[in-house]
């Protein structure tokens, strides 16, 4: 995330929330209680009691939670179980850290987390205005356990926690929707006419949200799903072709989008233009982007993807200050609803290195990179057909090189590493958003081609955190895209150092914001060696070592290039961005220097190349691009390598090393 002042926590999603139950409608006069034990009888079960088609239950079930349980926890619109029955009152009350506060990438606590959301040099560092406190949440959207206990009689506590009393909540809902509209209920009644009631239980404000969930739901049922849940229940939705009864919808009465000319969105998800403002306010300075024509001026090369750290109404108020950050776009949790605040021409102020923000596009999750959280089905599909779509527009290959997190942007200078963010953090899957993605996956490797994807399964990778409510006490076991890297093949071996978190070499830790001994699902790195269950990768100049048996591996095989120092050079420099040669710069045009960060690159070692750049800088320090080369692209002769070298991407001058296929040389 972008914002150094916010969040003291998870009050920030909902703080201010005075909310009142939906209507209750009672329950039928047969109603009984459901069964425990089997976790499909148990859907099976509460959609015969409340009259619900099954494939309905199980579609709405699967585009909030894709039927997980989350271990009782909230998610990051304070949703619970699979069901996501909303509590915004139980949320706020919880004591919470504010991550986003600290020294982010150590978790030490002290407030002074220093990234300049512009990360350019040229310019006096962006201190924003602490962040306005939360307006009200919609009673409807974030309240829905209160109705699911006055339709069912089952606490509030048992629905937030309990699998199968949380189906039921769902079940009663969707029946009390389905009646308040006046259509049939009944388990055997056509799933078509249920349209309405499934476009309600979004919880969206207008039609547009409302419709698109219910239209992702639908496509669900037509395509069937199959999974095993994170507490081990196998569940199936049988495919099945349903053309849904949209006119069900008008019922609902909710307000309709505009779509003007110029938004940047696949007609497939809901969309809204609410700008970020370009406007001078005094003293030379000017908020909160910069104007460009991209990709005519410069290729989009990245699309970041970052979390809120706050609720979306204070995320939407921020992005309109013209003092703060910007971003392109924000996605809501509870529906996957998207607005848009930059065009993608322009360069947004989000991921605290110029040199990335100039190349990239940046999208806003509404969540929590820690706080034990979980993000919605509904918005990872959402982002994910936003990312397909821009990816395919703009260039930007679908891999881990290119969409990228906050916490895989590097520091622009040495002084600037510690304080760079960590969102999305180690709970965003990455495997499932590349799925959603239909992303090409090349697995025709082995040992001897040299590099290793990370690849574990969520679900059952639940690294030792800690620190996600309170600092140094355990997070709640859950999935993880995360795996934890070792100094030596063993579990008890220290963790490996990251030089420029910890200078005086001491290992990392298992702070949930402490990245600097883990590695993330999709990041691609050189082969360093194997010992029994045990696989090296180079990781910070640095042989890391993490788990990865046979019988459960965490890893795959992968083939492509790797950046090795050229014959003769006992070290080479690493960069945080990739800029031109001072001879490049126009009369006028201060020199950017190339600064190289704490790390180098030794003889013998090898990193995975994700692309090869030419330096390049856009300046643009004026409002009105009066300043000597403003709004232009300053290019010289120097290239660099993007390599994977921690778990953070960062770049090598071409001159310094030589490109090898990444079988030549690795480990036998």
């Amino acid at each position: 995330m972008h914002h150094p002042t916010l969040s003291p926590g998870r009050r920030a999603l909902l703080a201010a929330a005075v909310v009142a139950a939906a209507t209750a409608v009672p329950l039928p006069a047969n109603a009984t209680a459901v069964p425990t034990g089997d976790r499909q009888q148990q859907y099976a079960a509460a959609a015969a009691e409340f009259g619900v088609p099954t494939d309905v239950l199980l579609g709405v079930s699967y585009l909030e939670s894709r039927w997980d349980s989350n271990a009782g926890t909230p998610s990051t619109s304070g949703g619970y179980g699979p069901m996501h029955l909303t509590d915004a009152r139980h949320v706020a009350a919880l004591p919470v850290a504010g991550h986003h506060d600290t020294d982010t990438d150590t978790g030490t606590g002290t407030g002074t987390g220093t990234e300049d959301p512009r990360g350019d040099d040229s310019r006096t560092a962006l201190a924003p205005a602490p962040r306005p406190a939360d307006p009200a949440p919609s009673a409807a959207a974030l309240q829905t356990v209160d109705a699911a206990a006055a339709l069912t009689g089952a606490a509030p506590d048992s629905l937030r926690t309990d699998v199968g009393v949380n189906i039921r909540g769902g079940a009663a809902l969707l029946a009390s929707y389905q009646r308040e509209l006046g259509a049939p209920v009944g388990a055997g009644t056509d799933p078509a006419t249920w349209y309405g009631a499934v476009a309600r239980y979004a919880g969206a404000d207008t039609a547009d949200a409302a419709a698109a969930f219910a239209d992702e739901v639908f496509t669900t049922i037509g395509t069937g799903e199959s999974r095993t849940t994170d507490d081990g229940a196998r569940i199936t939705l049988p495919a099945r072709t349903i053309r849904p009864e949209r006119s069900w919808l008008d019922r609902l009465g909710l307000r309709r989008l505009a779509r003007p000319d110029g938004l940047e969105c696949p007609r497939t998800i809901s969309c809204e233009w609410i700008p970020a403002p370009y406007e001078a306010f005094g003293d030379g300075d000017y908020g909160n982007h910069d104007l460009s024509d991209r990709p005519a001026r410069q290729k989009v090369e990245y699309i970041v993807i970052h979390d809120t750290e706050g609720s979306w109404a204070t995320t939407l108020r921020l992005v309109q200050d013209p003092t703060y950050l910007s971003w392109h776009y924000t996605l809501r949790s509870v529906d996957g609803h998207v607005a848009q605040h930059v065009q993608t021409k322009d360069v947004a102020w989000h991921a605290g290195n110029w040199y990335v923000n100039a190349k990239a596009v940046g999208l806003e999750h509404e969540g929590f990179a820690a706080q034990g959280t979980w993000y919605t089905e509904a918005m990872y599909r959402a982002s994910a057909k936003l990312v397909r779509h821009l990816a395919l527009r703009l260039g930007v290959p679908l891999d881990r090189q290119h969409i990228i997190g906050h916490d895989n942007v590097p520091g622009t200078v040495a002084a600037n590493v510690r304080g760079m963010h960590w969102d999305t953090g180690p709970y965003w899957d990455w495997t499932h958003y590349f799925t959603l993605l239909h992303a090409p996956r090349l697995d025709t490797g082995t040992p001897a081609t040299g590099l290793v994807r990370i690849d574990p399964d969520f679900a059952t990778n639940q690294p030792a955190f800690v620190g996600c409510v309170t600092a140094g006490v355990p997070c709640a076991p859950r999935g993880s895209s995360a795996v934890v890297l070792r100094s030596a093949p063993a579990a008890d071996a220290p963790l490996v150092n990251d030089i420029a978190l910890r200078p005086d070499g001491t290992p990392n830790t298992m702070e949930v914001s402490d990245h600097g001994a883990r590695a993330s699902a999709g990041q691609t790195y050189a082969l360093a060696g194997r010992q029994g269950d045990w696989t090296a990768i180079w990781y910070l100049g640095q042989r890391a070592w993490f788990h990865n048996p046979a019988s459960a591996p965490t890893a795959s095989w992968t083939v492509g290039v790797v950046a090795t120092p050229k014959p003769g050079r006992a070290t080479v420099p690493v960069y945080g961005r990739a800029y031109p040669e001072q001879a490049a710069y126009p009369a006028g045009v201060p020199y950017q220097a190339i600064s190289p960060l704490q790390y180098t690159l030794p003889a013998g070692q090898r990193y995975a190349v994700g692309e090869v750049l030419p330096g390049e800088y856009y300046r643009a320090s004026t409002f009105d691009g009066s300043s000597p080369g403003d709004w232009t692209v300053i290019r010289g002769k120097n290239r660099y390598a993007q390599i994977q070298f921690g778990h953070r991407i960062m770049y090598v001058d071409l001159a310094d090393v030589q490109l090898l296929p990444s079988s030549v040389g690795a480990p036998r």
